[in-house]
């Protein structure tokens, strides 16, 4: 199989990337477990098997559209469930599990890394060497990716729940009604709103420098 193989590009990035989204809601799984919430474990959604957590539009579809596009590839996992009022203490116990999901992509981020340099460090000329050298490049590429854009301070997103967590209760309440149009809000401010007015594109002004700062201090010679 030739690197410029469809099937091979796409392995490349789908691989890295159900890691990377599966391993994110289980720490949100983890954490919410931690502090008293055992929803997510009695429902099986601790558990490592991909199976569990995969999203078929979110996991599957949308990433292989991307890959075979060219585009940059991203993607979610069914959300692992987690209720905030069995925790000792809610608001901030929702705050650290919605810091778990993107703190554990920038653990498994400098996890490829060290890995990818230790793999360098004898580099190779096979095949399969070239598939697994591609695969930690693109899984720490994601999981900074991830990290990063989950921090946008839009509901559902991890940001939107660290801001309501942050904010004064009775704004709170107002600001997570804003949930139930999430989607919504990311087809506007990421897709509309770049077409209406350019300069505001919401990934390369908010979301790539952070991205490119983490990209080149972990990746030195790639970035």
């Amino acid at each position: 199989m030739s690197p410029d193989n469809i099937v091979f590009r796409v392995a490349t990035w789908l691989i890295p990337l159900v890691f990377a989204i599966v391993l994110h809601e289980i720490a949100h799984g983890w954490a919410a477990n931690a502090f008293g919430d055992p929803t997510a474990r009695r429902k099986g959604r601790l558990s490592l098997n991909p199976l569990r957590h995969i999203d078929p539009v979110g996991t599957i579809a949308l990433p292989l559209v991307l890959a075979v596009a060219g585009a940059p590839v991203f993607g979610w996992a069914k959300p692992v469930p987690v209720v905030a009022r069995r925790m000792r203490n809610p608001r901030l116990h929702m705050i650290l599990v919605a810091l778990a999901g993107p703190g554990m992509n920038l653990l498994l981020a400098v996890i490829g890394a060290l890995l990818l340099g230790a793999l360098l460090i004898r580099p190779g000329s096979g095949l399969a060497w070239l598939f697994l050298m591609l695969n930690l490049l693109n899984f720490v590429a994601i999981n900074i990716f991830l990290a990063v854009f989950n921090m946008l301070p839009i509901p559902p997103f991890d940001g939107g729940h660290v801001v309501e967590g942050l904010l004064p209760r009775r704004v709170a309440v107002h600001y997570a009604k804003l949930r139930r149009y999430g989607f919504l809000l990311l087809v506007v401010l990421l897709f509309l709103l770049p077409e209406v007015f350019p300069g505001m594109d919401i990934v390369d002004r908010v979301v790539r420098p952070p991205v490119d700062w983490l990209t080149g201090a972990m990746l030195p010679g790639f970035h």
